[in-house]
């Protein structure tokens, strides 16, 4: 097995890809929401850009913010489980919801706003890798509004084998997708959009663009964890030096009690 250098998972290669190949990013929603790819009329990606703080910012925060025919859908990635991710999701969609407010603004006005997460984890405890979340009231399950949802959609859950007519799967088992033969598998499998998107991210991917912006991002996480190395080593010699104070402080009155 040859293993990827860098996946689809990783936030700088999949902005950069779609941004490359907005169709590719369109079709990708419409499969992950489940609307048909020509009824949308109305697509842009909101957020292009990638922010300088990016290049040397192991925390900058890669999404893909879309305007999709007068709603705003928002697009994550979440490779590791930090234990507090619904609420992360929450306060991403919040800060979505809100921003489209203008002053004067009314509230009926604000937009439907969906946010789409594919995590790397099992964040659910329930078989099926698709979790949708609307508001309800708990008793009669009657919806409070449509303008929030939040899309997840689980990697580990997802089947071993996979149907070349299911093209949700195949776009998520490309997400997850870990080596060279992964990916070859899902090309020989003939579906031409997935045929697409395999060779958009082969191209990416060894781009001298990304591969700086992945050096520099390598080196903000090797500096981060030496700077949380040095002051971990530092509070354990700084209470290693109080113990020791202690321990001597203690042995000079048991000194002084066996003098009396």
């Amino acid at each position: 097995m040859t293993k990827l250098e860098y996946t689809l998972m990783n936030d700088v290669l999949a902005k950069m890809l779609f941004v490359k190949y907005p169709d590719l990013l369109k079709r990708l929603v419409s499969t992950l929401l489940r609307i048909r790819y020509e009824s949308i009329e109305q697509f842009e990606i909101t957020n292009p850009d990638i922010p300088p703080d990016a290049f040397g910012d192991k925390f900058c925060r890669l999404d893909i913010s879309m305007a999709v025919d007068g709603g705003k859908i928002d697009l994550e990635l979440q490779v590791a489980n930090e234990g507090d991710y619904p609420e992360r999701s929450l306060y991403y969609w919040a800060r979505e919801y809100s921003s489209a407010l203008g002053e004067g603004g009314e509230y009926a006005d604000l937009p439907r706003t969906i946010v789409i997460s594919i995590i790397a984890f099992k964040l659910f405890d329930c078989e099926e890798f698709h979790s949708e979340f609307q508001p309800l009231e708990v008793t009669r399950k009657t919806p409070l509004t449509d303008k929030q949802v939040l899309h997840y959609f689980e990697l580990p859950k997802l089947p071993r084998t996979i149907s070349a007519d299911d093209e949700l799967k195949l776009w998520l088992k490309l997400f997850d997708a870990q080596t060279e033969e992964e990916l070859k598998q899902i090309e020989e499998m003939g579906v031409p959009i997935m045929k697409q998107a395999v060779g958009a991210y082969r191209h990416v991917s060894a781009t001298d663009e990304f591969k700086e912006i992945e050096r520099l991002r390598s080196r903000a996480r090797h500096n981060e964890a030496s700077a949380l190395g040095n002051a971990r080593r530092e509070e354990r010699e700084k209470w290693q030096g109080v113990i020791a104070e202690k321990d001597a402080e203690i042995a000079r009155l048991r000194a002084v009690l066996n003098e009396k």
